[in-house]
């Protein structure tokens, strides 16, 4: 699909969007915005098989994840977003990198609810910062387990109240490999499968 290879190109070498300029993040918006007119899936919310699973961000314009870039001595690594069907949860995971041995990781876990074909809103539940070495941490996938295995980890883990801290996702395009969604606050996500 030519849509979405302009858009792959146009987000490459982006650093997902901490390096876009004003120029590049009109294009991307273009190409974001024809790919979503090609949506092959009207109804993401019912497509469970393709909503599965663990996604990397590629792009976003969400300044909450940009900011984490330029902390000082810090470099934002890769950022995840887990989604679990089965059990209505999603894992929002950021890797942070600095100085040798304080890795960093900072994470949100949350309960979403579909209320259309492409929307869904989210509950944020718990939010985990810490050192990587220290929650041991190696892999999204093993550290999820551990939280829903009920772990308490070494590192600000806090339980937070779903009822003030929430939004909502639209789904905006989705296939085997590639998401878009925006949020509540305005901005896009551009995510791959891993």
């Amino acid at each position: 699909m030519i849509e979405k290879a302009d858009l792959l190109e146009a987000i490459a070498g982006k650093n997902r969007g901490i390096i876009a300029t004003e120029r590049d993040k009109q294009a991307i918006q273009v190409a974001i915005a024809r790919l979503e007119d090609l949506n092959p899936t009207p109804r993401p919310v019912e497509a469970p098989h393709l909503l599965n699973g663990n996604w990397r961000l590629l792009y976003t314009t969400s300044n909450a994840l940009l900011n984490f870039d330029r902390l000082p001595l810090c470099k934002l690594g890769q950022i995840y977003q887990c989604i679990r069907v089965q059990n209505k949860s999603v894992y929002n995971i950021a890797e942070i990198y600095g100085l040798p041995y304080l890795e960093g990781l900072v994470s949100v876990s949350a309960k979403f609810e579909p209320i259309s074909d492409r929307r869904v809103n989210v509950k944020f539940e718990r939010s985990i910062i810490g050192l990587q070495r220290l929650i041991a941490y190696d892999s999204p996938e093993n550290f999820i387990q551990q939280i829903e295995s009920g772990q308490k980890f070494s590192a600000i883990d806090t339980h937070l109240n779903s009822d003030k801290q929430q939004g909502w996702l639209d789904i905006t395009y989705i296939d085997s490999n590639l998401r878009i969604g925006r949020g509540n606050e305005g901005s896009v996500f551009v995510l791959t499968k891993t």
